[in-house]
């Protein structure tokens, strides 16, 4: 939907994921040295996908600067040529214009569009809640399949096979990792589905439509100010409506996120006397998120939910 610099994001990656790894009882073998092998990500999930799959066995370039936006991400002329010189380009067509736009410029055999296998679905098409995304854009498609940990790890076996294809002689080590990585990623969908079994109440009152496949994922509802992008402002009529729903449904919390303005969401929850917390939606990783890596910033998220929902 990457921290300071990916570089040195690295040993903290590998050790929190070797961490998810263990608590899951396996874990990723150990990449058999460099590959030579140029791959561009376009935004932190699928480079936390490929880093699981390949560790620093390839060159990896981001294309998603840490605390930008990545639905708005514009890429500058080298972010272009390393698209285009890359061995392999893992992106999720329609979410970054500028993304699409450079891969129109390479091979397209060197391209993995991830969409093909993440289950994209329609924008409501994922949350069932009553008038959730009105005054939204519906027919859009919802690009956020990463919260849905089963979803990524689908991604995440897709990188390995085309990685495994680009350098036949590494193949053994990607899919050993990839399952490792996606043994790692079941143990934290059992997590989640455990902990939001038994939530007293089951609607997320987002700033942001961009939880629907977690939502989906855990028989939660979500109920969401605005549509898929977060700059969009509000109707005053979504805004009461948003209200009405949270007086009707008990709710205890607005979630809004980090990398957006959270002025709605803290005008509704006073004028309502709620509170008013972080959902990530892990489109980058920044001295402001909650983890590390994707795993750590998920269980931020979970336990964010379970204290919202009174859970457990």
């Amino acid at each position: 939907m990457i921290l300071m610099d990916f570089k040195r994001a690295r040993l903290p990656l590998l050790v929190a994921l070797a961490a998810s790894l263990a608590l899951a009882g396996c874990g990723a073998a150990e990449p058999a040295g460099k590959t030579g092998v140029k791959v561009a990500a376009a935004f932190y999930p699928l480079e936390f996908a490929v880093h699981s799959v390949a560790g620093d066995a390839v060159d990896l370039t981001p294309l998603t600067t840490p605390g930008v936006e990545a639905h708005d991400v514009e890429l500058t002329p080298r972010q272009v040529a390393a698209v285009v010189d890359s061995d392999l380009i893992v992106y999720l067509s329609g979410f970054q214009p500028a993304v699409d736009e450079a891969v129109k410029q390479a091979d397209p055999a060197k391209v993995l569009d991830v969409a093909q296998f993440a289950d994209l679905k329609e924008l409501g098409e994922e949350s069932h809640a009553d008038g959730d995304h009105a005054g939204a854009d519906h027919g859009d498609i919802d690009p956020h399949f990463w919260l849905d940990p089963m979803r990524l790890a689908v991604v995440t076996d897709a990188i390995a096979e085309r990685l495994a294809a680009v350098a036949p002689e590494h193949a053994s080590t990607f899919i050993s990792n990839a399952k490792a990585a996606h043994t790692a990623l079941e143990a934290l969908d059992t997590e989640f589905s455990t902990g939001l079994h038994t939530c007293v109440r089951r609607d997320l009152f987002t700033s942001h439509s961009a939880f629907g496949y977690l939502a989906m994922r855990y028989g939660l509802e979500q109920v969401s100010v605005v549509g898929i992008s977060p700059n969009v402002e509000p109707s005053g009529a979504r805004i009461a409506e948003v209200q009405k729903l949270a007086r009707e449904h008990g709710a205890t919390t607005i979630f809004f996120e980090t990398a957006a303005s959270d002025a709605v969401a803290k005008s509704i929850a006073q004028d309502l006397g709620l509170q008013t917390a972080v959902l990530d939606p892990i489109e980058s990783v920044t001295d402001q998120s909650a983890g590390q890596d994707y795993p750590a910033i998920m269980r931020a998220n979970l336990a964010a939910i379970e204290k919202a929902n009174d859970c457990g």
